[in-house]
């Protein structure tokens, strides 16, 4: 796949909650500790969130066995409160995440995402860190 740079993937919930409290989950370190993680398997021990153009983030994601970590980095390209976050990853790829403010709240994530991983296999994660997700906001 010599596009998959260009290409994108979508990942999407609903969260029935109101959309100040879906943002600020979404945006505070100590909560995206609690929730950043695809699995029971997965822990993001460390985050650091300058949320505003030009600020930048670090998740640090790892197995809780050791096995495997990354530091998920990047630069905020426009941040608009409880509507909009878009991004530029370290690697250079984009992202975009959409909140829809209503019962429920709508969240869309558009990803480019990495040549060296399969498309599913990425689809999945991004999805299941939104599911997630969305059971951590409705659960708090």
């Amino acid at each position: 796949m010599k596009n998959a740079r260009k290409a994108t993937l979508v990942a999407q919930t609903e969260i029935n909650a109101p959309i100040e409290k879906v943002w600020a989950l979404w945006n505070t370190p100590e909560d995206i500790m609690q929730w950043n993680n695809p699995n029971a398997d997965w822990h993001t021990p460390r985050v650091e969130n300058d949320l505003r153009p030009g600020g930048k983030f670090l998740f640090a994601m790892a197995l809780k066995d050791g096995s495997l970590n990354f530091d998920f980095t990047g630069t905020y390209d426009e941040v608009i409160t409880n509507q909009l976050i878009c991004y530029t990853l370290n690697d250079g790829r984009r992202s975009t995440i959409i909140f829809i403010a209503g019962t429920p709240v709508k969240l869309v994530e558009t990803f480019e995402p990495e040549s060296s991983q399969p498309l599913d296999m990425q689809q999945e994660f991004c999805q299941a860190v939104l599911d997630g997700f969305k059971r951590y906001v409705e659960e708090k």
